[in-house]
């Protein structure tokens, strides 16, 4: 029945820093229209997960976290040290791959992952 997730949408207070923050720091391409679109390729999945209101794998206060699937975490790495984003979690290795944890301009937690 599901053919995929057809989009992530959430307010901001302050619009142009954060379109800005995500094109500089993740290099999406934000269009005029504030948005983007990020086409799935091979080997990329998109995870649907559920936590219960006082699981502490991210802030509590955070309702949502967005996860970014990146192809080489290290290079991603490299390049927040670069451009001066420091890191909200060093990264972790599991089962499940590799995480790092960003923090954007309204304060929400990002996850990047290298499967």
């Amino acid at each position: 029945m599901i053919k995929g997730f057809g989009g992530i949408f959430w307010r901001t207070k302050n619009l142009e820093a954060v379109k800005k923050w995500y094109s500089e720091v993740l290099q999406i391409e934000i269009g005029n229209w504030n948005g983007t679109s990020i086409k799935p390729q091979e080997g990329n999945e998109t995870i649907l997960s559920f936590f219960t209101e006082d699981d502490h794998y991210f802030p509590t206060e955070q309702q949502v976290m967005l996860n970014f699937q990146v192809y080489n975490l290290n290079e991603t790495i490299k390049h927040l040290e670069h451009i001066g984003v420091p890191l909200a979690k060093k990264k972790e290795a599991t089962e499940y791959g590799a995480f790092i944890w960003i923090e954007d301009p309204d304060g929400r937690l990002v996850e990047l992952w290298e499967k």
